[in-house]
């Protein structure tokens, strides 16, 4: 394909309006900022007066008279091709094109030039012919397996929240789009869209539509639940390792009768983290106590701390939280039931949620780093799908523990 096929929109009618949108020539961040349509930037180009004259052969008052975008009564501009910008800029239109790509040797006044000039006319690259040249649509489906039955929650979740905002932001970097799909997806509702792979986040056991997309020749991008399978890669976090410095850090300050709270789930991370902590507890004798919360959401996982703050003899001294639930609120329950925290009671939230720093005490928090497992699973998919990469494997990110006054018991 011809430079002036894939940027002139030369498709079998010209001018026909082409959905979709992505980077030049697999740029990333550059090309994609430099002509990004702003509100308003096409009725600047197509209105030109006469004060902004001439910054090439023609201003863009002349160039939508020219194409027609200025007659009244007409449906719709045609779209506006590399040529237009180059005419418009006054460069040849190789170095537009390299100038929005990121490549070539030009000037910084010279790129800007082109690239502002881009902008400022509406200019996109033809989507469609990229789409054909490169044999893929640059779309990512995304699905949260865990929260099947509630299938649109997961931004509720500070977690999901920002794994889903910084996979969204990382594949957008590479040039991809990702697309959201609700959990427990069912194959008529995404078969039809031309996803080039499919993240799918902390899916639970036997989950159908890691089947189902793999069956179809998909790729699929999970956690180490899908170690092995052909067409499927993984990003994980060591959730044994951090129940274990978790716990350790109980120990180093004394606790002896920690307690788990955990959702009542069968996702691969649920699973690692309570057969670590019994394998903890055990190692060193203590008792193993765990509740789980039937549900997601402040209040079922709140009325799971009730549970585990007053059952059974032997108050706990220390409080692991894997559900998730806002740390102000976990402390509310825990002073409810007579705990000082720490004094009486260590506490520690696996959590994203900001509210965790400023709260009284401030509370300790586990992050499972969902930036990072963002960038390494994205990183992975672009080596999938544009070099070749064939193996099966993926990468363990290590998780971070963030040890504030909560968990620290003074002396």
């Amino acid at each position: 394909m011809t430079e002036a096929s894939e940027h002139d929109g030369a498709t079998p009618e010209r001018g026909a309006a082409v959905p979709g949108q992505d980077g030049h020539g697999g740029g990333t961040g550059d090309a994609g900022t430099g002509i990004r349509n702003r509100s308003g930037a096409g009725a600047e180009a197509g209105t030109g007066s006469g004060s902004e004259a001439g910054t090439g052969s023609g201003d863009a008052g002349a160039w939508a008279e020219r194409s027609g975008a200025a007659r009244p009564g007409r449906a719709a501009a045609p779209r506006v091709r590399l040529v237009d910008v180059a005419r418009e800029a006054g460069l040849s239109k190789t170095t537009v094109s390299a100038a929005l790509n990121g490549t070539g040797r030009l000037s910084p006044e010279v790129r800007e030039r082109a690239r502002e000039t881009a902008r400022r006319m509406g200019y996109r690259p033809n989507a469609t012919a990229r789409q054909l040249r490169a044999g893929r649509a640059r779309l990512i489906g995304y699905v949260v397996g865990e929260l099947a039955d509630t299938p649109w929650t997961f931004l509720e979740s500070p977690y999901f929240a920002r794994l889903t905002g910084a996979t969204a932001a990382t594949a957008l970097a590479r040039g991809y789009a990702v697309v959201l799909l609700p959990a427990g997806s069912l194959q008529s509702e995404w078969a039809a869209l031309p996803l080039d792979a499919v993240v799918v986040a902390d899916p639970v056991a036997d989950d159908r539509i890691v089947e189902d997309l793999l069956a179809a020749r998909i790729p699929v991008f999970s956690d180490r639940s899908v170690e092995g399978r052909s067409g499927a890669h993984w990003v994980d976090v060591d959730a044994a390792a951090a129940v274990r410095q978790t716990l350790d850090h109980f120990h180093a300050q004394g606790a002896r009768r920690p307690v788990l709270v955990v959702p009542d789930s069968t996702t691969r991370f649920h699973q690692e983290v309570d057969a670590a902590h019994r394998e903890w507890c055990a190692a060193r004798g203590l008792p193993v106590r765990t509740v789980r919360a039937a549900e997601p959401g402040n209040g079922p996982v709140i009325q799971a701390v009730e549970t585990a703050l007053g059952a059974g003899p032997g108050r706990p001294d220390a409080l692991l939280m894997v559900a998730e639930a806002s740390p102000p609120l976990v402390l509310d329950a825990a002073r409810r039931h007579g705990y000082d925290v720490p004094g009486d009671l260590l506490l520690v939230c696996v959590s994203e949620d900001e509210t965790a720093e400023h709260t009284q005490p401030p509370v300790t928090t586990l992050s499972l780093r969902p930036e990072a497992v963002a960038e390494a699973g994205i990183a992975h998919l672009v080596a999938v799908l544009e070099q070749g990469l064939r193996e099966t494997g993926g990468a363990l990110v290590p998780v971070r523990l963030d040890v504030r006054a909560s968990s620290v018991r003074s002396g």
